[in-house]
């Protein structure tokens, strides 16, 4: 015996096809069968010629993705050998006839119907029901009924879910297994049992009429005949052979369907049109649901029509699988093409010596990169770069770890290890070139002319960390680029305001899909010295978020005791960073987290007072931009009153970009200016150029005649006139002497040359001054801070620190109203805690003060004050008020006015002393701007006032105090006449 096997996954069913009787000569004449051979390619053979017998069938095994084709053939040695009955053959005797069974068992199927002239072999799992199979068998009585199962309310039949199926079908048992049971089924031959496998060949229609017994399901069953129908109508033929032509087309793209028509056609009798209906439904791939419709449709012309539509839709998957199938063969042989021709260029091009291999390649050209610091680079770092190279050597190029280990490399042999600049040590020209880029911060310029010093001293530089802090604008960043410059430096700058990953400190690790190493090697590659300037920027603005803290991330970075080992994630090999020179820029030092901040060296930048600003604005701010906005200095001229205008009712931050931008928008105005003014020119320029020539002879005569010859003035112009006639009545060769007209031309040219000139050099002149300065930008922001010219009783001028310089301020006190024992205190002006505090603390100390100046006083007993500090919209905080309010509250108790032109500051304690105070350059400024002559400072401020500059403290009158007796002398003992 011969088995043959073939496999396809083109259907969803699994099904069987055996001969249910023996083709007659009739049936292999008709015309039907003929065309149906045809579409399978087959040869007729003579219907008494004895051939191979061939079964079709194929493994249910419920998922439908693979169908088996086993064909077993057999040499049949002669008629009698056929006819006789064995236990081995898939046909078993028929007697009694398959019409006289009316009470059949019923078995489920779970995936597809069973249609008649197929076979499907199935899985009984019920020892009972296989018991009674057996028993049938025995008794000569091998017919079951198969019913297709009913899918279980509320699930979707398109899911496929075979295993749950099986399991709940197991359970069903009687009526409840009946009630899922479609009616109408089909009663199956049992062809052959192997253990719980049983193979079924379907005979003909049933419909279930009632159950004969529960366990196992018996039923009673009417046997179902197709309705009568005209062989020869036209539409029933017409749809027929649609099904067959369709079943051509099908057959032209799917193998397996040509097998099924080849072993139908050969072993099928009876090929009519009912059976052509069943045979197009069963071997479709439909789903379940349509393969019942065709199997419960007992009349002939619309079974054909649901049959047509199941091939049709056939038809299109099997082109929609073709052209799938077309583009993903394009798609390989494309692939496989080119990566042949690739491999075949590589392999041409390493003969010939052009290239060598990609890896070899790569590792060449890691190895040259190297070679220049491969004596200077850590024997740590060598140690990696050649595991890598080794590695890089054995990865397929196609791996995702061989792009990994090659930006590793790229990274690690990119870096200068080991490769310093020359530092110049030069203290003279490091000085020059600080003084070309700022003007003052002396205590600046100083820090860095010790740094250099050192150095020089030393033979090399050692890193450090310096922190630049101060208000907007006074030129933090600026600065750290002069110090690269002068330093002879590479310098690199990042700002980590609002940085909240770590990864952008110390990099992602190598295993994360786009990782890189952290900003540190960054700078390294990109300026490819190991001792750069690193400037890093608003430091004190750092954020904090899901990835960590980068505050905390950088203390290693900034830690000098760590940095010559900083590890970074990304290359995991330590890094030198001690030769770095890091300067960072904050506005406020207090929101720098206190171990980043003690790892810094603070440098205090307070800002520039009025005289500074007019020399930045004159050196620096006017000549960049006036560069920038194409002007030349003979055009316009900017006051020094209108300059120092600017700054008092304009610009008074501590910073100069405010002062920059607003003389960017004077010169702004001022180049709009003179492009109008030049086009307005240009008109009557052209009106000049084309006048007439007697306008220009007399214009001439009037510009050269003697005032003694005006007697004569119109006679000399109707000669002229009467010239120009003549000169136009002449031939045009004969009409002007050819000498005398170049030089009129020529002089007539220079005077109007020489008249636009003058009009466009009187003209274009811009001048700016104090006057008209509100016409190019606006009306002033500021106005004095000076608010009384003579500080009446209760006023009092205190000075203040803010994050944009140093202010003045009034506190005043009023009275509210007096009474015994309503004596009160009710503070105003948006003032904060501390401040709160200070104002009650003052409050005592004054009370003291005037029991002890004033015993039979009871001024502060019996009289409810108001204290307030103007600018209400303006928070204020702070403890260096105490001593200006205690003033304010003692002047209007001795109703006695303090001494003009004083302020002051400093925290007060209950007992009367004075401690010390912050922002002493920034104060000091602000009582400078305010015209303020004489200033009180705690005795433990003197040395911050000392270290002050020359042009700072010029023209002020300090007096440092320890308690406030001091104070109280200074403020009020003097005579109000004089003033002394």
């Amino acid at each position: 015996m011969l088995k043959l096997l073939s496999s396809s996954s083109a259907f969803h069913g699994k099904l069987h096809i055996l001969p249910a009787l023996r083709p007659g000569p009739a049936e292999w004449t008709s015309p039907l069968r003929r065309v149906l051979s045809s579409l399978g390619g087959l040869t007729q053979r003579s219907p008494n010629s004895l051939g191979p017998r061939a079964f079709f069938c194929s493994d249910s095994s419920g998922d439908g993705s693979d169908q088996v084709v086993h064909i077993e053939v057999k040499a049949a040695e002669s008629d009698a050998e056929e006819a006789e009955p064995k236990s081995s053959s898939a046909i078993v005797s028929t007697y009694p006839r398959p019409e006289d069974y009316l009470t059949v068992l019923a078995l489920p199927l779970l995936h597809r119907p069973l249609f008649p002239g197929f076979y499907m072999p199935i899985s009984v799992k019920d020892r009972k029901v296989l018991a009674a199979l057996h028993e049938s068998r025995k008794r000569q009585a091998p017919y079951a009924g198969a019913f297709l199962l009913k899918d279980e309310p509320g699930t979707d039949p398109s899911v496929v879910s075979g295993s749950e199926s099986e399991k709940n079908v197991y359970e069903l048992k009687g009526k409840d297994l009946l009630n899922r049971l479609h009616e109408v089924g089909t009663l199956a031959q049992i062809s052959s049992i192997q253990g719980d496998q049983v193979v079924l060949i379907g005979h003909r229609r049933l419909r279930i009429t009632e159950i004969a017994s529960e366990d196992p399901l018996t039923v009673k069953v009417d046997h179902l005949k197709d309705k009568p129908y005209n062989k020869d109508d036209d539409v029933i033929k017409a749809t027929s052979f649609e099904v067959i032509s369709t079943l051509r087309d099908v057959l032209k793209t799917s193998s397996l369907w040509r097998d099924h028509v080849q072993t139908y056609t050969q072993h099928i009798g009876d090929f009519n049109f009912p059976r052509l209906a069943d045979f197009g439904a069963a071997i479709s791939g439909a789903n379940k649901l349509q393969c019942q419709l065709v199997l419960e449709e007992l009349d002939v012309y619309k079974r054909l029509k649901l049959t047509l539509e199941l091939v049709k839709k056939e038809m299109e998957i099997s082109k929609i699988q073709e052209s799938i199938a077309k583009a993903i063969e394009e798609k390989i042989s494309g692939e496989q093409r080119r990566y042949l021709l690739n491999e075949q260029l590589k392999a041409i091009k390493k003969e010939l010596g052009l290239e060598t291999d990609d890896k070899t390649a790569l590792s060449a050209k890691f190895r040259e990169r190297l070679e220049p610091n491969r004596e200077k680079c850590p024997p740590h770092v060598l140690q990696v770069i050649e595991e890598e190279l080794t590695k890089l050597q054995l990865l397929e190029a196609s791996s995702s770890e061989f792009n990994v280990t090659r930006n590793y490399l790229d990274w690690l042999t990119a870096l200068p290890w080991g490769n310093y600049s020359d530092e110049n040590f030069d203290v003279l020209r490091a000085h020059k070139i600080l003084d070309e880029d700022h003007y003052g911060l002396a205590d600046v310029k100083e820090r860095i002319l010790e740094f250099i010093a050192v150095g020089k001293l030393r033979g090399t530089s050692q890193g450090k960390i310096i922190c630049l802090s101060g208000p907007p604008g006074v030129g933090k960043t600026s600065i750290g680029r002069s110090i690269a410059r002068a330093l002879n430096r590479k310098f690199f700058r990042f700002s980590v305001g609002g940085l909240s990953d770590v990864a952008e400190i110390k990099g992602h690790r190598r295993t994360y899909i786009g990782a890189m190493p952290g900003k540190m090697v960054q700078c390294l590659k990109n300026v490819g010295t190991a001792n750069p300037l690193v400037l890093i920027d608003e430091v004190d603005k750092l954020g904090r978020g899901h990835a960590g803290d980068p505050a905390s991330a950088m203390l290693e970075l900034l830690d000098p005791e760590q940095n010559a080992n900083f590890l970074d994630h990304y290359l995991d090999v330590p890094i030198d960073l001690s030769k770095v020179l890091f300067v960072c820029t904050a506005n406020v030092v207090e929101m720098i987290p206190n171990p980043l901040l003690d790892r810094m060296e603070v440098i205090a930048i307070a800002g520039y007072i009025t005289d500074e600003k007019m020399h930045i604005a004159r050196d620096f701010l006017e000549k960049t931009t006036r560069e920038a906005c194409g002007i030349k200095p003979e055009q316009v001229e900017v006051t020094d009153a209108a300059l120092l205008a600017l700054i008092e009712n304009y610009c008074r931050e501590a910073g100069v970009r405010n002062l920059q931008k607003h003389i960017e928008k004077i010169y702004r105005k001022i180049a709009l200016q003179l492009v109008r003014q030049r086009e307005s020119n240009e008109p009557a320029v052209a009106g000049v150029q084309v006048a007439e020539p007697e306008e220009a002879e007399v214009v001439e005569s009037e510009t050269i005649a003697d005032p003694v010859e005006h007697s004569s003035h119109g006679q000399t112009t109707e000669t002229s006139v009467e010239a120009g006639m003549v000169a136009t009545d002449l031939p045009a060769d004969q009409s002007q002497c050819p000498a005398a007209q170049p030089s009129d031309s020529e002089d007539a040219a220079e005077t109007k040359e020489i008249q636009e000139g003058e009009a466009i050099k009187t003209n274009e002149k811009v001048l700016v001054e104090e006057s008209n300065l509100s016409d190019f930008v606006g009306k002033p922001v500021f106005h004095a801070e000076r608010i009384y010219d003579q500080t009446p009783v209760g006023v009092v001028m205190g000075l203040a620190w803010t994050a944009m310089g140093g202010s003045t301020l009034y506190i005043e006190t009023s009275q509210v109203e007096q009474g015994e024992g309503k004596g009160a205190l009710h503070l105003t002006g948006q003032l904060g805690d501390v401040m709160k505090e200070s104002a009650q603390i003052a409050h005592t100390v004054a009370r003291r003060i005037l029991l002890e100046k004033e015993p039979d006083n009871l001024y502060f007993a019996n009289s409810k004050l108001h204290l307030h500090v103007p600018s209400g919209a303006t928070p204020k905080d702070g403890p260096s008020a105490g001593c200006t309010m205690i003033t304010s509250l003692l002047s209007l108790a001795l109703k006695k006015p303090i001494k003009r032109d004083l302020a002051m500051t400093g925290e007060v304690t209950l007992t009367g002393k004075i401690l010390p105070i912050g922002g002493v350059k920034e104060k000091t400024i602000a009582a400078r701007r305010s015209d303020v002559k004489t200033i009180i400072f705690p005795s433990a401020n003197r040395r911050d006032f000392d270290e002050l500059a020359a042009n700072v403290k010029e023209g002020l009158d300090v007096h440092f105090v320890e308690d406030y007796g001091q104070i109280f002398d200074l403020a009020f003992g003097y005579d109000q006449n004089t003033g002394k």
